[in-house]
């Protein structure tokens, strides 16, 4: 018996070559993820930094350990799916029982610094040519002021009274126009560095830093502290009065003076709401101060959506036409993509390979480009719909008005919405068609079936079982199609007056949404991702119940 020869295991050592380039790519991750680490440092994100230290170190020991294979081709796809769905996902379901807005866009140490930073008025009195300066002792922000008024000197730092500076410790600068200039002796002079202290260039600070420094209050009356000065612009510092304290130990605000708005009268107290606010003693209903922090809200953003009155109305309507364009979106291209595929499946046909390759093209096209062409096309003055196929007069305001009214606006998104989406059906219909065994047709032609009977019992039932679940998947698609209805009519013609909310004759669901988050001047982050759960769940109760029906079909057949 021949004796088999075993080829013995070969240990693998990496490469140099390979070694360098692990290290180089590992090393260029690492370099970018600290400079990232570094940013949220600076911008005091505690919790996004601890995050992303750990993923890097696990990172780390996932590429530079011995064996582990599956876990190195895992880990990228893993921490991107991980950064780009499941947080988002997790985000914006937690974000839904919230209060999230433009309104309440951070935490209650950052409400209470945004209504003491707004919480003065300028008064008559002494003003100041500053620089900003950081001590170089302690660290401490300040500013470097020159009196406008006798040239005096001063250093102050945030809720401290200011310092004088001797002649001798500080330099003076030109403020002409050009330092330059012949006349420059005669030019004001102000402080632009001082011993002890290190300038600073507003142009050189991140926005934290500059909200730190426009935050600055530097007292000017040892005898009266609500009387401070501050600087909105950098340059100049003006006097100022408080006309509200914060009591940190019992978390209120007092009004030290009337407010010139009627907001407050001198002696309101204003303490923490359930709501995000600090209202007039407490109550949900009464007085609020601008300047709101998150807190969780339980379902109130859902119960908003079925009670609120105002966004009833234009609710309905847009949920009555998010339906209707989704479902006659697929009924039209699905109609006028069979029908093309049936001409161009027809056996002695010829040329139709050209001539399914023309028919693909507006598929071929990017969607979001062809809705700015056909923005063009149909332009009511000089639009070519318009002025050729119709004969219609240029530069007339009387011509057809596809975009600037309700019912003209949705026939126009959905003439744009087939030409766009019937090359996908001329598709699958194809395909399908073309997958319909011949002797069927045969079978049907001898018991005596016409063309018609052919198509409605035998061809459309089969089609229909192979292409279903890509018509509830094209529902779905257009169900939340935001692209062709945001850039053909951004959801208008805008039904103002109506309603507070910002909604157009053409809006669906999920442009609606839209605008709720990011539109308008007050956007609310979390009734946004309340309606989000709701167009999933409509989303996904639709897809069971239409993929249940199918199973149906398919036992029919």
């Amino acid at each position: 018996m021949p004796r088999t020869k075993v080829k013995a295991w070969k240990s693998e050592t990496p490469s140099l070559a390979g070694i360098l380039w692990k290290l180089g790519t590992l090393g260029i991750t690492d370099a970018i993820a600290v400079t990232m680490i570094m940013v949220l440092i600076a911008q005091e994100l505690w919790l996004a930094t601890a995050v992303s230290i750990a993923v890097l170190l696990v990172v780390n020991w996932i590429y530079l350990r011995k064996g582990g294979l599956p876990a190195k081709y895992l880990a990228p796809g893993v921490l991107f799916l991980i950064v780009f769905q499941v947080y988002v996902l997790l985000f914006s379901g937690y974000t839904a029982f919230t209060n999230y807005g433009s309104a309440h866009n951070g935490d209650k140490a950052l409400a209470v610094q945004t209504i003491k930073n707004a919480a003065y008025r300028t008064i008559d009195g002494e003003d100041y040519t500053i620089a900003l300066v950081k001590s170089d002792s302690t660290g401490a922000r300040g500013f470097l002021m020159t009196s406008n008024a006798d040239g005096q000197v001063y250093v102050g730092e945030d809720n401290k009274p200011k310092v004088l500076i001797p002649e001798g410790s500080y330099t003076l600068s030109p403020l002409c126009a050009d330092k330059y200039d012949e006349d420059v002796e005669n030019c004001a002079h102000a402080a632009e560095s001082a011993t002890g202290y290190t300038t600073v260039k507003p142009e050189s600070l991140s926005e934290l830093e500059k909200r730190k420094y426009a935050s600055l209050r530097v007292e000017i009356d040892p005898n009266d502290p609500t009387i401070g000065i501050k600087s909105s612009d950098f340059t100049i510092a003006v006097p100022v009065q408080d006309t509200l304290q914060y009591d940190a130990e019992a978390d209120t605000f007092t009004a030290l003076t009337d407010d010139d708005y009627g907001t407050f009268m001198a002696g309101d107290v204003f303490k923490p709401a359930s709501d995000g606010y600090f209202r007039l003693n407490g109550d949900i209903d009464s007085q609020k101060l601008d300047g709101g922090w998150r807190v969780e809200v339980g379902l109130a953003n859902f119960e908003k959506i079925f009670t609120d009155v105002q966004l009833r109305e234009p609710l309905v309507k847009v949920i009555t036409w998010t339906f209707m364009f989704a479902f006659l979106t697929v009924l039209t291209t699905f109609i006028l993509g069979l029908l093309i595929a049936f001409l161009f499946n027809h056996e002695k046909l010829r040329g139709k390979k050209v001539y399914r390759a023309i028919m693909i093209l507006p598929y071929a096209f990017p969607g979001f480009l062809s809705a700015y062409v056909w923005v063009g096309l149909l332009n009511r003055e000089n639009g070519f719909v318009n002025t050729v196929l119709f004969g219609q007069t240029p530069g007339s305001e009387t011509n057809f008005p596809w975009l600037l009214e309700e019912n003209p606006a949705r026939l126009a998104v959905l003439l744009v919405n087939l030409w766009l989406g019937f090359p996908y059906m001329f598709l699958i219909t194809t395909g399908a068609l073309q997958s319909i065994p011949s002797e069927l047709n045969e079978a049907a032609e001898i018991d005596g079936a016409s063309p018609w009977q052919n198509f409605r019992l035998i061809k459309l039932p089969l089609l229909l079982i192979s292409i279903a679940p890509l018509l509830i998947a094209s529902f779905a698609y257009n169900f939340n199609n935001f692209t062709i209805i945001y850039l053909l009519t951004k959801g208008g013609p805008n039904d103002s007056g109506i309603t507070d909310y910002d909604v157009g004759g053409t809006d669906i669901l999920i442009t609606f949404v839209y605008k709720i988050a990011f539109s308008g001047t007050g956007q609310n982050y979390g009734l946004a991702s309340a309606f989000s759960i709701l167009i999933f769940l409509v989303i996904a109760t639709i897809s069971l119940i239409s993929f249940r029906r199918t199973k149906a079909l398919e036992e029919i057949v």
